[in-house]
């Protein structure tokens, strides 16, 4: 059976770079949320019932620092600021689909 996990000799494992982009609770909840379109932040607040601002204002800024979520903000009155997945993000697609799969048939 071929593999396509690598060696983790130098801390360079592809798993563990993906780990890193999302780490955190509530990291891959809000890219799934992100991934029916561009949201606002008090969207994203709703959806993820139990979510503190502080923890989404970080998790936020932890996406946007790997490159995956895109911060758009707008010079209104009051300001408005929407989120949405960049391309990389979007390549998550699978990745969270096979993880839904997966909670359906395991539940526990």
């Amino acid at each position: 059976m071929t593999s396509d996990f690598e060696p983790c000799e130098d801390g360079s494992c592809p798993v563990t770079r993906a780990l890193v982009a999302l780490d955190g609770k509530w990291t891959i909840l809000v890219v799934r949320d992100l991934l029916g379109g561009t949201k606002r932040f008090g969207e994203l607040r709703r959806s993820l019932d139990g979510i503190s601002p502080k923890t989404l204002t970080d998790r936020l800024r932890g996406l946007e620092a790997h490159g995956l979520v895109e911060r758009r903000i707008y010079a209104e009155v009051p300001p408005r600021v929407e989120y949405s997945l960049t391309d990389a993000g979007r390549t998550l697609e699978p990745v969270l689909v096979a993880l839904s799969r997966w909670g359906r048939a395991h539940t526990v």
